[in-house]
């Protein structure tokens, strides 16, 4: 849903593994953009390099990730959105095996796949940062009740603040906390790749921002901390947003009428 070097965490929790378990749509398998491929993307690597497909979901184009490692079979399933049925297609007809989901945060567009997909691999954990997390079974907070829909999604298996580390399908993500969209909005950061890749949810999109007139949302937090955490990073770091095509940390910084150099919304110290 829209509007308008190397990055230290602070405290490191202590690493923990995950098992393996088993309209207008836009297609743009064949759009690039720089040096990623909007779909099926390679992005260069010193290890096996990652490759990210991006489902687009109706009605609210929502962004779903699968995110996997050449010659591997475990991979990520990044916020699953309304047509969860793509998803589990294109995860069979590849023979992937999903061993988590990972949630940027709560709202419904985001996380309407996950009950689908627990059903096609029911031992298949869901991780969500810890103040998003009683949106998944809560229709009004995560304001699919407002649209006269309700819904909901099992519970998470695992709670993440910044600072922790999930390590799962041959990836390292370092979380970042980035609230002001959401409450508990989080993202994760690859820091293995060259360059780097962030799976942003609706924190940073290309020439704008998540919106952040919901219930828990902040400019002036979210603005914050895309400055703060994400602007940091090198240029040619790689953001996939919940919704749109993907972008870069440097055309961002340059150019965001929303949090840009030349933005000037707030002054953030």
């Amino acid at each position: 849903m829209l509007t308008t070097g190397m990055l230290t965490t602070g405290r490191r929790r202590p690493r923990q593994s995950l098992g393996n378990s088993g309209s207008r749509g836009y297609s743009r398998e064949s759009q690039s953009f720089g040096k990623v491929a909007f779909g099926r993307v390679a992005v260069p690597s010193p290890v096996a390099p990652a490759e990210i497909e991006v489902i687009v979901s109706v009605p609210f184009m929502e962004n779903t990730l699968i995110v996997r490692r050449p010659g591997r079979r475990d991979c990520l399933v990044v916020d699953p959105g309304f047509q969860p049925e793509k998803i589990i297609r294109s995860l069979q007809s590849n023979d992937l095996a999903p061993s988590a989901i990972l949630l940027t945060h709560g709202h419904a567009d985001h996380i309407a796949g996950n009950a689908a997909l627990r059903q096609e691999w029911p031992a298949l954990p869901i991780l969500i940062g810890a103040g998003d997390a009683a949106m998944l079974t809560d229709p009004r907070a995560n304001l699919s009740a407002l649209g006269g829909v309700n819904v909901t999604s099992p519970s998470a298996d695992r709670l993440l603040v910044e600072g922790d580390r999930v390590e799962a399908a041959g990836f390292e993500f370092d979380v970042l906390d980035l609230p002001g969209h959401s409450p508990g909005h989080i993202v994760y950061l690859l820091q293995t790749e060259s360059p780097f890749i962030v799976l942003g949810g609706d924190v940073l999109f290309q020439g704008s921002i998540g919106r952040c007139d919901f219930p828990g949302g902040s400019q002036k937090l979210l603005v914050g901390g895309i400055r703060k955490k994400l602007f940091p990073l090198a240029d040619d770091t790689i953001v996939y947003p919940g919704h749109g095509a993907p972008t870069t940390i440097g055309h961002e910084r340059r150019t965001n009428p929303f949090c840009g150099k030349n933005a000037g919304l707030f002054d953030i110290e």
